[in-house]
Order: C-alpha cells, then sequence, then structure tokens
C-alpha cells in the first residue's frame, strides 16, 4: 500500500476511532459514579442503558445514509451540494425522533417492569430511561452530522464535538448524581438527564460548526427535494433497521444465555464488553472506508473505490490482529479485572480465546459492511447482516446452548461460525461489485 493511502485512511479514521474509545471511557465513569449509590441504582442505570441503545438504534442509522450521500457528492466535486444531504438526515432525525421519543417516554412506566419488576429498580430506572429517551432527536441530529463530517473528510470536528459532550457529560453528572455545584441531589436518575443535556449541546456545538465550517456546502440554506429526501430514506432505513436488529438480537442472545445458567450470563457480559470495545477500530476504519469508497465512486473511478476497501482491510487487520494478542494469550489477566469469581473466569477463559481468533474475521466483515453502506448498496448489506444473525446464529445459539446442553463455549463456536460466514458473505459481495451501480 502506498504512504499517501495509509496517510488518508489513518488521517480520517483515527478520530473517528478515538471518538468511539472516547465514549466507552465515558459510559465506565458514569458507570463508576452510579456505582457508588448502590446495587439497586447501578442495575437501573445498567438495564436502562441498554434500553434507550435499543429504543435509539433506529434514527442512529440516518447517519450512514447521510454519510454515503455527502461522500458522493463530494467525490463528484459538488460540495455545495453537501449540507443539502445533510439538511434531509436532520429533518427525518426530527420526524422519527420526536415521535419515538414522546412514545417511549409515555409508556417507559409500562414496559420497564417487563424487564425488571424490583421495586426499588423501578423507582430509580423509569425516571433515569425516561430523561434519557428524551434526547432520541437530539441522537439523531448527531448522527446525521457525524455522517456529514465523515462524508467531507473532516471527521477531526466529530472527535471535537464528542470531546465537547462527554466533558459536559462527566460534569453534569457530577453535579446531579450528588448535588453538587449547586444543581440539586437526584441519584441515578440525574445521570439520565446530564446525558441527555450534553447530547442536545451536542447538537447545537454541531450547527455552530456547521455554520462556521461549511458555509459554502448548502446547509440550513435550501430545502432539499422530494426526489433527494426520498434517496436519504432509502439509503438511511435499510441501516436503521439492522442497527434495530443487532440490538434487538443481542437482548434475545443475553435471554438465550440466562437460559444456560447465571454464572454463564455474567460471563457473557463481560466477553461481549470486552468484544465490542475490541471491535471499535473496525468499525472506525470500516466508517472511513465508507467515506473513501463513496468519494470515488463520485469521481466515477469504481476501481479505485474496490481498492480504498481492501487497504483499509489490511490496515484494520494489523490493529485488530495485535488487539487479539492478549486475549489469546493471557485471557485470564484481563478477565481478572472483571471476573473475581473463579469457576466464573476459568468458565470464560477459552469463550475469550475464541474471541481473540475471530475478532480478525471481524475486521474484514466490518470493513467491508460499512464500504457496502458507503457505496449506496445499503440494502444488500442489511439483508445479509441481519439474515445471518437471526436465520442462523440466534438459533444455532438456543440449539447447542440450553437444548443441546453445550453450554456457554458451545454459544461461543456458534458466533465463531457466524462470523465466518458473515465476512465471506461481504467478501462475496464486495469481489461481485454490484454495489458499483448503486445510488447515493
Amino acid at each position: 500500500m502506498r504512504r499517501d493511502r495509509l496517510d488518508r485512511i489513518l488521517g480520517l479514521g483515527l478520530p473517528i476511532m478515538g471518538g468511539m474509545v472516547s465514549q466507552n471511557i465515558l459510559n465506565l465513569v458514569d458507570t463508576a459514579m452510579v456505582g457508588t449509590l448502590g446495587d439497586d441504582a447501578l442495575a437501573a442505570v445498567g438495564m436502562g442503558g441498554f434500553i434507550c441503545f435499543m429504543a435509539q438504534s433506529f434514527v442512529m442509522g440516518l447517519g450512514s445514509g447521510v454519510q454515503a450521500m455527502v461522500a458522493r457528492r463530494e467525490g463528484e466535486g459538488r460540495s455545495d451540494q453537501t449540507g443539502i444531504a445533510l439538511n434531509g438526515g436532520l429533518i427525518f432525525g426530527l420526524l422519527f425522533g420526536i415521535p419515538i421519543a414522546v412514545t417511549l417516554v409515555w409508556f417507559s412506566p409500562t414496559f420497564f417492569p417487563w424487564l425488571h419488576d424490583d421495586p426499588a429498580v423501578l423507582l430509580l430506572g423509569v425516571p433515569y430511561i425516561q430523561a434519557r429517551l428524551c434526547a432520541i432527536p437530539g441522537v439523531g441530529t448527531n448522527f446525521a452530522f457525524r455522517g456529514f463530517w465523515n462524508g467531507v473528510n473532516r471527521s477531526g470536528l466529530y472527535l471535537r464535538t464528542l470531546l465537547v459532550m462527554h466533558v459536559t457529560n462527566v460534569i453534569l453528572n457530577y453535579a446531579l448524581i450528588f448535588g453538587e455545584l449547586g444543581a440539586p441531589e437526584m441519584g441515578a436518575p440525574g445521570a439520565g438527564l446530564g446525558t441527555a443535556i450534553a447530547t442536545y449541546i451536542g447538537s447545537i456545538y454541531y450547527i455552530y460548526l456547521g455554520r462556521t465550517r461549511a458555509p459554502d456546502s448548502g446547509f440550513l440554506k435550501a430545502l432539499p427535494s422530494r426526489e433527494l429526501l426520498g434517496r436519504v430514506l432509502r439509503l438511511s432505513l435499510p441501516t436503521a433497521f439492522q442497527t434495530l436488529f443487532f440490538a434487538t438480537g443481542m437482548t434475545v442472545l443475553f435471554g438465550i444465555i440466562a437460559r444456560v445458567g447465571t454464572q454463564e450470563l455474567a460471563a457473557a457480559n463481560v466477553l461481549i464488553n470486552i468484544t465490542l470495545v475490541a471491535i471499535l477500530p473496525a468499525i472506525g476504519l470500516g466508517l472511513a472506508s465508507g467515506s473513501l469508497v463513496g468519494q470515488a465512486l463520485g469521481r466515477g473511478d469504481p476501481d479505485d473505490a474496490h481498492q480504498w476497501a481492501w487497504d483499509v482491510v489490511k490496515v484494520a487487520l494489523v490493529v485488530l490482529g495485535l488487539l487479539a494478542i492478549p486475549m489469546l494469550s493471557i485471557p485470564e489477566v484481563l478477565l481478572g479485572g472483571f471476573i473475581h469469581d473463579a469457576d466464573t473466569l476459568e468458565l470464560a477463559r477459552l469463550p475469550l480465546q475464541l474471541v481473540g481468533g475471530y475478532i480478525i474475521v471481524d475486521a474484514v466483515a466490518l470493513v467491508l459492511l460499512n464500504s457496502l453502506i458507503g457505496a449506496g448498496a445499503t440494502v444488500s448489506a442489511a439483508s445479509w447482516s441481519v439474515g445471518l444473525q437471526w436465520g442462523i446464529f440466534l438459533p444455532a445459539a438456543w440449539l447447542v446452548g440450553p437444548v443441546l446442553g453445550y453450554g456457554l463455549l458451545g454459544i461461543w463456536l456458534a458466533q465463531m461460525g457466524f462470523r465466518l460466514l458473515q465476512a465471506l458473505a461481504f467478501v462475496i459481495l464486495w469481489q461481485r461489485r454490484g454495489w458499483v451501480t448503486a445510488r447515493a
């Protein structure tokens, strides 16, 4: 790979990866703060956070459609049209986000007890998620902006906004949880309110950056046409549904593992969190690849678009290969920071080594998945991702785990097979080049 191509991949991908890592650090800080209030507060925030991820997952998919359109316009030399695509994403962020937020806030006292019926947890969890759910329109707005900045090769502004949000969130959480800095002492619900306020502060800062850093893009200057709105929706909806099904599938997986045993569920919780952190570099590089692919297609150069994805795969293989080494060689050390029961730790040891083996495969799958989305082939990308997860992996996990009794190890072996099939599917889709004719 030429040095100039590597520099471009890293220049676009590193800020995205940095933003994702910062989000996970923030989650740990929030957990540490709330953890001082006791197990009830920690359970309320833990369960509430997962509910919010599911609720927000649909509007999060808007960023992919915006990024695909913006990158294509940038490659075509029509930078004055990139902001109009963003305007379309923002419109849909509000159109979907507001009714989803209002509906879920209204019904949260009804559905939260379905997941956890402890009265002490309910007392804290319901107001916590109600505050978080109010921020869904802001989440849709922020992800639309993320797609815009990634699409015009200015991912550093995305990172800057995340840092503003994170610092604000930490300060507000500290004040509202513990009643410091003149704020009321709200406990766990204060964490939800602090996060919601920080989300909207991020939206305001994004708007400021859009007005000052992209004044000639058409941002907030022209309404998108009906045809453009339809294209944004066509590109965004498959990814939105894919994200929603992924989040729901994770919930189903936890339910399957719970049928195996409590120790297995505790071990799986740690394993999944380690895995999600480990694959962040591949997701960040995949988003970078989506922009580079879209820009190359905008220039009318599908061969360069094809090569960009494989160049990014090479970088992702190196990065995730390095992360896999400690999982394969010293799994006990990694797990020991989270699991303190010797039997549970031993239960998780071999599955973590399997994770170390298959995250290298994930490097290929995640980069090519986002490359397909960047090319505008969102329907085929989402169809294969959802189909393999729900049609093969989840039924296989149920069969080998609770039914046949192969336990956590059997489920993780099934997951390894699923990851291999997913990577193979995306390699075939990419090599067939059907995405060349996709519109964005």
